[in-house]
């Protein structure tokens, strides 16, 4: 066998104990978790924002970002339910240099994912007691779950993940919504086929296990646009595109058809400046289609301290380490104009 056995990791139950999350922030979460179920259920007509850095790297300059948003959440709250992107397994996309915090070096400088585990849930529930705002981040790895099931209140699946059934089965699982994202190849029907799957009951083995889960209705689609043979990027925001995709959900059973705009990544072209537009014109698409309108539920927007992107050692606080984002002066704005806009 070639897997060389370092060291057995504590349990979810285990780091959970450690770090606990309080009754007083288990309130925060249990209203928190309504507020967006119901705009996912149609309750509510408020617009989802799913917004912060690309990889939550740092954990002094993203729980500053979150306080921050938290202050402009009390503004906004009317119109908007601001949901902070704490992104604690983001690695870069290629597999080298960063892998997310959880990949917790030691004073060797050697992994250590002890550390990281316990980095990553301490790093969410610091957020919450700091700003109220409970988060959303993307499960890239499916056995990690269980240590922050009890803290997020939206976890997004990538477009790499998308179509893995581990994925797929654990997502049914949650008591969250579930973002689902279009594949790189930009294919409408893998990402339908992914919500549709996460929404039924299942039988599988985890962690050690035989479970089995209740099928998760909160699940749904994210539109991150695709790229083609040449690398070319193609956006998927357009009021076409979505018109597509709700001809698509009409014609599949699956409950609560929704959809968040991910206002970057091939959206974008990884211009970030442009979410500002984006954001704005899918705002627009919903004004002028009711359909559309209760379709589309909110957007995802990648913002930091300070805008753009810095290499691994440069140390610039506050700045991503991965994808440019938008800084903080363009995030403000733009979080109210657009509940002026909704």
């Amino acid at each position: 066998m070639s897997f060389e056995y370092i060291q057995k990791l504590p349990t979810p139950d285990e780091i959970r104990e450690k770090f606990p999350l309080t009754k007083e922030l288990a309130l925060i979460k249990q209203e928190r978790d309504k507020l967006i179920s119901d705009v996912f259920t149609g309750k509510s007509d408020k617009f989802l924002v799913i917004i912060g850095p690309c990889s939550a790297d740092n954990e002094d300059s993203v729980c500053e970002y979150v306080s921050r948003l938290g202050k402009v959440n009390d503004k906004v709250k009317d119109k908007l339910v601001l949901i902070p992107r704490i992104y604690t397994n983001k690695p870069r996309t290629t597999g080298e240099g960063y892998k997310g915090i959880t990949s917790q070096p030691d004073p060797e400088g050697k992994t250590d994912f002890h550390a990281g585990l316990i980095a990553m849930r301490h790093m969410q529930l610091k957020s919450i007691e700091e700003s109220g705002l409970t988060a959303a981040d993307e499960m890239l790895y499916p056995e990690n779950w269980g240590y922050v099931a009890d803290i997020l209140s939206y976890v997004a699946i990538g477009a790499r993940s998308v179509e893995d059934q581990a994925h797929r089965m654990t997502a049914s699982g949650f008591d969250v919504p579930a973002g689902m994202k279009n594949p790189t190849s930009g294919t409408l029907s893998v990402m339908l086929n992914s919500v549709y799957a996460a929404q039924q009951s299942h039988c599988f083995v985890y962690r050690g296990y035989e479970v089995k889960t209740n099928g998760n209705p909160l699940a749904h689609c994210v539109l991150r646009g695709s790229s083609n043979k040449h690398g070319q990027s193609i956006p998927n925001y357009h009021y076409e595109d979505l018109s597509l995709l709700l001809q698509l959900y009409n014609q599949r059973e699956i409950v609560n058809p929704a959809a968040i705009i991910d206002c970057n990544h091939n959206n974008s072209n990884k211009q970030f400046k442009e979410q500002i537009r984006i954001a704005k014109e899918v705002l627009h698409s919903r004004s002028l289609n009711n359909d559309i309108k209760s379709l589309v539920k909110g957007v995802m927007i990648e913002s930091y301290l300070e805008e753009g992107s810095q290499k691994i050692g440069e140390g610039i606080y506050g700045k991503s380490i991965t994808d440019p984002c938008l800084g903080w002066d363009d995030t403000e704005r733009l979080i109210l104009e657009m509940a002026e806009l909704v």
